[in-house]
């Protein structure tokens, strides 16, 4: 075996401090599929698309929806903002973890100079019970420095209080569109690098997309690279280093897309997802029943050991 090879390398839990490993443990192994993956539910796109993601399955609309599909369908932990975790959270703690997403924005200005501003604490987090914390990073977008200033604050809190964090790492901006777009193999490999380089201890990815067009257009050597999305999206895991990664959703795809992505980032060396569209916004049966896919895909798929 070569030196410095994955199964010679410290796991993440071995090298958190016991607040972080024993909250996170609870995600990995505690809840969800149990089996060191994580299947999380994101229900924060109420405010940052707007009530239209709802209209798909009006059901959606009450939050409640989502709460109880999370605890009832088995889910390692459920992420929303603060007003919907004050006032429904209660009815499901125990029930289902909890990451509370301490900043956010709306979708009405142009992304061009993204900044998600925070709106709770992390003292807020453990006011209510949850176990991590989740932040969104823009990365390459022209307020970056605010971000990252901003990042620093909520990562301090985290280390103070024992608090996993989870950093949903998205590329936006003019200069991100400018090399290839954002979702480009180049700036989700960034994204990721930069996550991990910021403390998060886990990181919430999109998958990588490979069109020639644009790609000439990314910084070298990634301009030249000929990769699938597969092999893409394990070196992104890879720039992730010991930090987990789970998988972003996006919008709704057909179920074959969705496995597909689940089965990538599991070969990839990545830790679960998080989808959230691909499965609320199907009507009770139906969301059940890709959830049990999803779960039966990670439960089967290669994975890295946290």
């Amino acid at each position: 075996m070569e030196a410095g090879s994955p199964a010679e390398q410290k796991s993440l839990l071995e090298v958190l401090p016991p607040g972080k490993r024993a909250r996170l443990h609870r995600l990995l192994y505690e809840f969800g599929p149990g089996n060191g993956t994580l299947m999380l539910l994101p229900i924060d796109q109420g405010i940052e698309h707007g009530p239209r993601d709802f209209f798909p399955n009006p059901a959606s609309k009450d939050p409640d929806y989502q709460f109880r599909l999370a605890a009832e369908a088995g889910y390692s932990a459920l992420a929303c903002q603060i007003g919907m975790a004050e006032k429904y959270y209660p009815d499901y703690a125990g029930q289902v973890p909890l990451i509370l997403k301490v900043n956010g924005k709306t979708d009405i200005p142009s992304s061009a100079q993204a900044l998600s501003t925070c709106n709770a604490s992390v003292e807020d987090a453990v006011r209510l019970g949850a176990d991590a914390v989740g932040y969104t990073l823009y990365v390459g977008s022209p307020r970056q420095d605010e971000d990252l200033a901003q990042l620093k604050v909520v990562r301090e809190d985290c280390d103070r209080y024992g608090m996993p964090l989870v950093i949903w790492s998205y590329p936006r901006g003019e200069a991100v569109d400018g090399k290839g777009g954002a979702t480009s193999f180049y700036a989700i490999d960034y994204a990721a690098r930069l996550a991990m380089e910021m403390g998060a201890d886990v990181v919430k990815l999109n998958m990588p997309k490979i069109d020639p067009a644009k790609d000439k257009d990314a910084q070298p050597p990634y301009d030249e690279m000929e990769v699938t999305a597969d092999e893409a999206m394990r070196q992104c895991v890879e720039s992730a280093g010991r930090s987990l990664v789970v998988l972003s959703g996006g919008s709704k795809v057909d179920d074959a897309t969705v496995l597909d992505h689940t089965r990538s980032i599991m070969e990839a060396g990545g830790s679960g997802v998080i989808f959230g569209r691909n499965v609320w916004q199907r009507d009770w049966d139906d969301a059940l029943e890709i959830i049990g896919k999803i779960k039966e895909t990670l439960l089967a798929s290669v994975k890295r050991t946290p």
